[in-house]
Formats: structure tokens, C-alpha cells, sequence
């Protein structure tokens, strides 16, 4: 179950030329995708493009109709290959992934596609997941382009040069017979808009023509001697083939080039940005039109020298404005400038962040420094409360108002909000089970993994050691395999298992004997990248082959130690089923699969049903715990061994007792993991479990109305002896 259907969005792909198409960024890609004649599609989801591949899955009869081929792939690396159809044939594919993980999964395909170069035109789309949005480590797709000789495009965030840079890429791609990047930003992908939309069109080759024609060239496989060759060729003959197309069809944009004697040199990506900071300046408007002349590579690499020297020619400087280290641009255009003797001072690390996002804060700073630097504005005054902050004593003396102190910076007012779990997310009492453990034998290296169980290493828990990639985890605790008192344990999830763990991890530990013990987290579909089907996944997918449990493929490989937990919620369960795995005297390596499906996509699916069955008057019943005031102790252990978003403290009713009590807040989904903490931990018994009845039937009123009677008659008798002990 992917987290948003675009079954009604999809319908826009069928509009034909001349109409126009409204909708998000991702949608304008598919549909950019048709008009290109495409011959098939491949990738793997993952933040900022995971919805690309939603919005495939959910077009499949609009792909068929146009004979594409579609697949959601294994890895990354899978579908990388997948672009091999390209070499021989004039094929045109397009593959995607999340950056820059994905693209390093994908390194060796991608190498060897760019080495040998393509016929048809390749397009690999890289969600650019840099800065403050991003969840991985901070790196770009830049130094891969340059390492292998392939083409990046970094179009401006919008719907028209969105749509024009896949169109544009392909036949860059087949023009210079070399894979080409296109490199979308998260606000890029989720950027709204229109634009003219064009005919779909059917590919001029066809996936059936290359199978019943089968071709062959030895000089594209990537073999001595052909592989000292393709490196000449990309230098002498594929580069310039990539220059003069950029330059003849103009993908590089000039904006008010001889406006003024400074200018900007900008990347695609960070042209909207950049222009709001200009008109903040009011040295633009909301239309673009802008006072300082402005040069946006759309093609971030290869630097075409010819523009460049033109844009700069006659201008005293110019800033270049290039996101993270190293900074390959600003290097290449004073390599450029260096070697054409130009006068024209270069900045760009010198007065923008070195590292890190370029905000519009971030870029209205860099663009001030640089215009006050060149007289284009006038510096701002020192504000009087830095200057000097007057005392209120000598206001009144002094006839001026006073001045504010300068106000804190904002991490100070605002508390830090580390990730965690959500409410209900059955991984959370796999982690409670573990501190359980961990207070009868101690605590263990935990080997982390990619995914949602990666916010156990954060309070409450404080459990994991190191991550090292996507189903790595259990490859991350390798070297830990010694005789000793005790056993590492890695973590993956089912994502990452069929993504790389079943290889890497698992199969890795049987062949090198391991006896350590991996946790599968199996939530029926990866739930870290959006809910999309896996192998193992338990929903019947008209496309695809479910339904392969992890187990027989981890008893496949040679695990003889095998447990499965069909319910993470029973926590205890899940710390006996630990406790085993890591005491047992059997040698090898142990494997226990934790198995409850992701509470955020049970909520998605359930609550609109939920919310219908409540509007047209059926009976529906709700469960949510809640806390005894008077039985708890207030020593929130509950809370430290669940961290449940749900569970918060308030004043004790008590007016003898100060320490506040815990409290179960509206937001509770009855998962029940606070019982059952409560229970494996033999904490004190204060939840109670309480059912919400919606549209109740007549019993369901008597029996309420009994219950109330009873309770209000014991109530008082308690309230009588109570005041009989008062006096």
C-alpha cells in the first residue's frame, strides 16, 4: 500500500497537445515521459522521487497503451542496468532513485553504461535529497557526474523548464551517445504549476523489435582494449558533441545579461530562491525581471567555457551560487576565467555559506554582501540595539526611544525535535524488548540499518552503534564476529532486506559462519519509502509477485536458527524471543523476523473507513488506554521504555503527591504497547484500556447505563467512609 494513490491524477497524462496540464512536479515528469516516446521505465523509491514511481505504478494501463515497459526494481543498481537496453539499441529509457544513496548503489552499472556509452537516449532522474529536507548523509550527485563523464541538468524549479529538460535530456543523451543525470531538488519535485502539454508518443523502436532483432558491438562492451578507448572518446569525441548541442538549442539561460557591470551565475536548481532574494533586495520582481544580469546553468556539468566567457565579459565580478563542498563549479570557472587572462573578480564561498542548503535566508545574505561590496547598494545602518542597548533609566534623559536588545537566536527559544517513532509504530516494542534484555545481560553492539528503526538510536531507547547503508546492517556488524561473552546484533528492515540485506547481510553471515543475531522488522512493504509492495509483502498485487515469506528465504541460505513474531506488539514475547536468540549455546548465525505492518499506513487505510461507517450510522468501536491518576507513581518508567508520542505527564491530582503523573493524550490509536510495557516490565498497573462506541446500539446503552449505576453507588459508599474518617 504506497502512502498516496494518484489513481485520479494519472487520468491527466491522456491530455493532448495544446491542453493544458496542471498538477505537481513528479506528474509533469510522467508525463514528459510519454511525450518523449520512452521505451521503458525502471527505479527504485526513495525520498524526494518515491511518488514518481506511485505515479508509474498507478499509469500502468497509460504506459501499456503506449507500449512501455515498466518495473519496479530490486535496488537501485538494478535499475541502473536496466539501462544496458540502450547501448545496442535505439531505445530510449529512463530510470530513477534517490540521490546520492541511490546513485552509489548504482555506481558500477552506471559506470560501466557511461564507459561504453549509448545509442538510445539514457535518463537517469536522481531526486537530489540535499540539505535541510534531507535524511541521508549530506552529499550531491555533482562528483559522480564528473567522475564517470556524464551529463547533469539542474532545471529551474518549475513545470515548463521541468518538462523541457527530460525532453531535452534524451536527445542530449543520443547526441553525444552518453547517459545523461537530471537532477531534480525536493521542492523541484513537489513544485506545482502548469504547462502545455504535447502529444504521447509511441517509441519509434520498440522493445520487440530489439528481442527479434538482436544487436551486438563489441566496441561498447567494457573490455580491454574497448575500455582505454571509451575514455578517449568521451574526452575527444562525446564532451564536444555535448557542448555544441547545449549551445545550439540554449539550455543555458541568459537573463538581462548587460543590465549592469556585476553579475550571478546560478544553478538551476536555485534560481527561484535566488530571485526571491533579488526582489527582496528590490533588485528584481516576482516575474523574474531582474536589475542584476543573471546566467543559470541548466546544465550543471559539463561548465560550457564559451558562455561562461561570454556572460563575464565586461563585468567587474560575479558571484557564483553553488550548494555544498567540494565547490566543483566555482573551481571550474576560475579555472576558465584564469586561463582566458579575465579581469573579472570571481566569488562564491567567500560570501556564501562554504557548506549546507542555500536557504533564501542564506542567499539574501551571500546577494547583499556581494551587491554592497559593489556599490549596487548602499550599506544597512547598524541597528541602534547593537550598537549600544540603553538602559531605561536614560531614556527619558536622553529623549530617544528605547532601543530592544537584540533578540535570541532562535535554537535558543525552541527546543530541539529529534525524529522517533509514531504513534503506535509496532517497531518501537521491538526496542522496548531490547532495553528489557539489556537489564539482565547488558548492553550489545547494535549494528543499525536504513529505515524507520533507525530512530532507536535517539532517546528513549539509545540503542544502535553505526549505519552503513540501505540492508547493511547486518554486513555492518561483520567484524564483530569473535568468540566472546556476547553476541552483536544488526537490524534491517524487509526493505532493506530484499533490497541487499538477503545477500550482503544474511547470506554473508552463513557463509562466514557468523554467530550473531539479525533483526528483520517486517512491515509488509517498505514503510520507510512510501508503503510499496516487496516480496514479502501480504497484499495481492495484480503486477507484481507476492506473498515470499522472509523465513523460507533466510531457512534458503542455510539459517538453521530461525524465530518469526507474528506480533511485535507483545512485548514481552518479543524480549523472551531475544533473550533466546542471544543466550542460546547453538552456533551460527540467528536471524528473528518481527513481523506487524506499519501503523501509519494502517491509519491511512482505516480512518476514512472509519470516519464513513461513523456519517452513515454504524455501529463502530474504537479502542484508546488511558491512566489511572491515583495508581500511578509518577516515576515514568512508562515512558522510558515505550518513548510513545502519546504518552505525556501532568500535575498529580493529588495535592500530597508533586511529582506529575503520566497521561495518555488524545492521539492515542490503541496499539496497547503501554500495557504491555507495562506488564513484561512489572511496572505499576495504572492503564486501562477504554472503548469509544460510535452510533451505539440499544444493548450497548443498558449495559452503560448498569455500569454508570453501579459505579456512582460504589463512588458515593467510598465518598461516605471517606468523610466518616475525615472528622
Amino acid at each position: 500500500m504506497a502512502e498516496r494513490s494518484f489513481v485520479e491524477e494519472v487520468k491527466k497524462l491522456r491530455l493532448s497537445g495544446g491542453e493544458v496540464f496542471r498538477g505537481e512536479g513528479i506528474l509533469a515528469v510522467t508525463k514528459a515521459l510519454l511525450e518523449s516516446g520512452v521505451s521503458y521505465v525502471a527505479g527504485y523509491q526513495g525520498a524526494p522521487i518515491s511518488h514518481l514511481m506511485d505515479v508509474l505504478a498507478d499509469a500502468q494501463d497509460i504506459l501499456a497503451e503506449q507500449g512501455i515497459r515498466f518495473e519496479n526494481s530490486a535496488s537501485e543498481a538494478t535499475a541502473a542496468a536496466t539501462l544496458a537496453a540502450s547501448v545496442n539499441y535505439p531505445l530510449r529509457g529512463a530510470v530513477t532513485f534517490k540521490a546520492t544513496v541511490g546513485t552509489n548503489v548504482a555506481s558500477d552499472a552506471l559506470a560501466n553504461l557511461a564507459s561504453g556509452g549509448v545509442t538510445g537516449g539514457a535518463l537517469i532522474i536522481v531526486g537530489e535529497d540535499y540539505g535541510e529536507g534531507s535524511s541521508i548523509m549530506q552529499e550531491r550527485s555533482h562528483a559522480f557526474a564528473m567522475k564517470s563523464q556524464m551529463w547533469l541538468l539542474d532545471p529551474r524549479p518549475n513545470l515548463p523548464s521541468i518538462v523541457e529538460a527530460v525532453k531535452q535530456g534524451f536527445d542530449l543523451s543520443e547526441a553525444s551517445n552518453t547517459p545523461v543525470m537530471l537532477q531534480l531538488r525536493i521542492r523541484a519535485c513537489h513544485v506545482h504549476g502548469h504547462f502545455i502539454a504535447g502529444d504521447n508518443r509511441r517509441p519509434k523502436f520498440s522493445i520487440k523489435e530489439a528481442l527479434e532483432n538482436p544487436q551486438r558491438d563489441v566496441s561498447r562492451i567494457v573490455l580491454p582494449p574497448a575500455s582505454f578507448v571509451h575514455e578517449q572518446e568521451k574526452v575527444k569525441e562525446r564532451w564536444p558533441a555535448a557542448v555544441r548541442f547545449i549551445e545550439e538549442r540554449q539550455l543555458n539561460e541568459f537573463f538581462s545579461e548587460d543590465a549592469d557591470d556585476i553579475g550571478i551565475i546560478v544553478q538551476g536548481g536555485s534560481y527561484n530562491t535566488m530571485i526571491r532574494a533579488l526582489e527582496r533586495l528590490e533588485l528584481a520582481d516576482v516575474y523574474g525581471n531582474t536589475e542584476v544580469p543573471l546566467y543559470v546553468m541548466n546544465v550543471a556539468y559539463p561548465v560550457i567555457e564559451s558562455e561562461v566567457l561570454r556572460f563575464c565579459e565586461g563585468k567587474r565580478a560575479v558571484l557564483i551560487v553553488e550548494e555544498g563542498q567540494p565547490n566543483f563549479v566555482e573551481q571550474n570557472l576560475a579555472t576558465i576565467l584564469r586561463q582566458a587572462d579575465s579581469t573579472t573578480a570571481l566569488h562564491g564561498k567567500d560570501m556564501l555559506p562554504v557548506a549546507g542548503e542555500y536557504t533564501a535566508a542564506e542567499l539574501l545574505k551571500g546577494a547583499r554582501t556581494f551587491c554592497e561590496r559593489y556599490g549596487r547598494l548602499q550599506p544597512l545602518p547598524v541597528p541602534a540595539a547593537v550598537r549600544k542597548v540603553i538602559p531605561l533609566t536614560e531614556v527619558a534623559e536622553i529623549g530617544v526611544d528605547a532601543a530592544p536588545e537584540p533578540a535570541r537566536p532562535l535554537g535558543d527559544s525552541v527546543h530541539a525535535r529529534p525524529p522517533g517513532f509514531c504513534t503506535g509504530c509496532p517497531e518501537r516494542p521491538i526496542f522496548s524488548a531490547m532495553k528489557l534484555v539489556e537489564r539482565e545481560l547488558g548492553p550489545h553492539h547494535v549494528s543499525a540499518d536504513i529505515g524507520c528503526h533507525l530512530f532507536s538510536i535517539l532517546p528513549p531507547f539509545n540503542i544502535g552503534n553505526t549505519t552503513m547503508g540501505y540492508g547493511l546492517g547486518g554486513a555492518g556488524a561483520s567484524a564483530l564476529n569473535a568468540p566472546a561473552g556476547k553476541r552483536a546484533i544488526s537490524m534491517m528492515g524487509d526493505g532493506g532486506f530484499w533490497h541487499n540485506g538477503l545477500t550482503s547481510g544474511v547470506a554473508n553471515a552463513v557463509f562466514n559462519r557468523s554467530d550473531n543475531l539479525t533483526i528483520v522488522v517486517d512491515n509488509n512493504y517498505t514503510s520507510a519509502t512510501g508503503g510499496q509492495d516487496v516480496l514479502s509483502s501480504n497484499a495481492l498485487n495484480a503486477t507484481r509477485s507476492t506473498g515470499h515469506e522472509i523465513e523460507r528465504a533466510v531457512r534458503g541460505v542455510g539459517v538453521k536458527w530461525v524465530k518469526t513474531m507474528r506480533r511485535t506488539y507483545d512485548v514481552a514475547g518479543m524480549r523472551d524471543a531475544l533473550k533466546e536468540a542471544l543466550t542460546t549455546q547453538e552456533k551460527g548465525p540467528k536471524v528473528l523476523i518481527a513481523q506487524s505492518e506499519c501503523m501509519l499506513n494502517k491509519q491511512r487505510r482505516e480512518k476514512p473507513l472509519v470516519r464513513k461507517a461513523i456519517a452513515s450510522g454504524k455501529r463502530v468501536v474504537r479502542e484508546k488506554f488511558g491512566v489511572d491518576s491515583d495508581t500511578c507513581t509518577g516515576d515514568h518508567s512508562c515512558i522510558r521504555l515505550s518513548g510513545c508520542p502519546s504518552l505525556s505527564i501532568k500535575p498529580n491530582p493529588d495535592p500530597l503527591r508533586t511529582d506529575p503523573v503520566a497521561t495518555v493524550l488524545d492521539s492515542c490509536v490503541g496499539c496497547g504497547v503501554c500495557g504491555e510495557v507495562s506488564h513484561a516490565a512489572v511496572l505499576c498497573p495504572s492503564f486501562y484500556k477504554a472503548q469509544i462506541v460510535s452510533n451505539p446500539s440499544r444493548w450497548d446503552l443498558l449495559r452503560e447505563g448498569i455500569r454508570m449505576r453501579v459505579i456512582g453507588w460504589l463512588q458515593r459508599g467510598e465518598a461516605k467512609r471517606r468523610a466518616a474518617y475525615a472528622f
